[in-house]
């Protein structure tokens, strides 16, 4: 019966890329004889490559990684592209609130409309009476100003508002109505 077995050639007969020379031959077991090379060739190939559940282990191991660096990624750009969105409708209502406080006198209405983009606003104009001992004194009319963005994020929608308060001189409308009666 022979074995195959594995010889390192000694260091000074390595190979020009600094690797050293394996020979493979073909010998005869050795029936009681040098039992320190023979042990030595047993540690040399238990030592040699992974086993299979190892290996199997490993790549497991590493597709629940990969799979949970892309759940990650997969999250990020979500939560970018929902920031964006959210940034556009603050313009947008700002923009929307803007004008609405350039208008030199005001009236309670709702007003609806659209963007360019997928982003619809909605404005709630409300005048605020003032108490009814305090409306002979006062000087100016109150309004509430209420904007609404809206959109769509799939099936989901969206909003975003914001509200403020305009102090307008008294309207002349109301000026003539207290003047006539």
């Amino acid at each position: 019966m022979s074995f195959l077995r594995k010889q390192v050639a000694p260091a000074g007969l390595a190979n020009p890329a600094g690797r050293q020379a394996v020979r493979i031959c073909q010998s005869e077991p050795s029936v009681g004889g040098d039992k320190e090379t023979d042990e030595k060739m047993k540690e040399q190939d238990k030592m040699e490559g992974f086993t299979l559940i190892e290996t199997l282990v490993a790549m497991m191991v590493l597709s629940v990684a990969l799979v949970v660096i892309l759940q990650l990624f997969s999250g990020g750009l979500k939560a970018g592209r929902l920031s964006e969105q959210y940034t556009a409708a603050v313009f947008h209502a700002r923009e929307k609130m803007e004008e609405i406080l350039l208008v030199e006198e005001l009236t309670d209405e709702v007003l609806e409309g659209d963007f360019d983009d997928e982003f619809k606003w909605k404005a709630e104009i409300v005048f605020l009476e003032p108490p009814e001992e305090e409306k002979a004194e006062t000087q100016f009319d109150t309004f509430n100003i209420r904007v609404e963005v809206n959109w769509n994020e799939g099936e989901r929608k969206k909003h975003f508002e914001i509200s403020t308060l305009k102090i307008t001189g008294k309207s002349t409308e109301k000026k003539k109505a207290k003047s006539g009666a």
